[in-house]
């Protein structure tokens, strides 16, 4: 029996310790902070058909934006003038899946901050403070919100953001043609498919920039704190990450990069950022 016994530890113990050991090091492997860090590479998510944030550069194959801008610096406001910032297109649709299975380390994506995000994500503090608005063709009978609740009223938005809960919330007589980028929801209001498009006055700025036909109505009527989000329990990643932006605010590259991208721009008053 005591044979027995010992021939049977003899093979579970080995194993038993394997397991532990794998076990730690794929925690050890899961802290982005640390494999960012040695890599000194961050990969982020981002947009690449939000003009102002992140567009698709045609010319160069590049995405620009704030949103991208403001990546390149903190990567290398944590890691040195070496670091790499690389970026993969994201969608509102794909960002989050894209976080939680690893593929990005972080999502820089017009992303605002909500009770319902955080459930399976962290956010950085809020980086950029947006509200939602509208946008109209000039001359058109909508000049705000109120204007859209009525019966037989259809607006656009983007699937999977909330600008599509906030026109039930505010215009509940509305219906909402939802489409899966901006670039469709824009081109869906231009074929006379709705009255109106709703989304982030920044993201409706940048779209009035190129279509001067069009026009940014209503004010903001909600309130929109964009984070850069991390997977949930990356606390490291986060911590550092809103350590960085300080910094970048305190020495002035957070100024500038609001002043490139959104001075000049009629109409468009940066919002002081607010906590969700």
């Amino acid at each position: 029996m005591l044979k027995w016994l010992k021939r049977v530890l003899t093979i579970l113990v080995p194993v038993f310790l394997i397991t532990v050991l794998a076990g730690c090091a794929k925690q050890e492997s899961d802290n982005v902070y640390e494999s960012t860090k040695e890599s000194k590479k961050i990969v982020w998510g981002v947009k690449a058909d939000t003009r102002l944030f992140g567009l698709m550069n045609v010319k160069t194959g590049n995405i620009d934006g704030f949103d991208i801008d403001l990546a390149k610096a903190l990567t290398k406001q944590m890691y040195g003038k070496n670091a790499k910032a690389e970026f993969i297109q994201t969608t509102t649709k794909t960002r989050v899946p894209l976080l939680k299975n690893g593929n990005i380390d972080a999502v820089a994506a017009s992303m605002t901050i909500t009770p319902e995000r955080e459930k399976l994500l962290d956010f950085t503090k809020p980086y950029f403070g947006a509200g939602q608005s509208l946008l109209a063709k000039k001359g058109s009978s909508i000049k705000s919100m109120k204007d859209l609740n009525k019966k037989g009223t259809k607006v656009m938005a983007v699937k999977g953001t909330t600008a599509v809960d906030n026109v039930a919330k505010y215009a509940p007589k509305a219906s909402v043609l939802e489409l899966d980028d901006y670039a469709q929801a824009f081109t869906a209001l231009k074929s006379g498919q709705g009255f109106a498009m709703t989304t982030d006055n920044g993201i409706l700025y940048g779209i009035a920039k190129e279509n001067p036909k069009y026009q940014v109505v209503g004010g903001t009527f909600t309130n929109e704190p964009y984070g850069m989000a991390v997977d949930k329990g990356q606390d490291q990643m986060r911590n550092h990450l809103n350590k960085a932006l300080d910094k970048l605010k305190d020495n002035g590259t957070y100024s500038s990069l609001v002043k490139k991208w959104f001075s000049g721009i009629p109409g468009f008053q940066i919002k002081e950022v607010e906590e969700p």
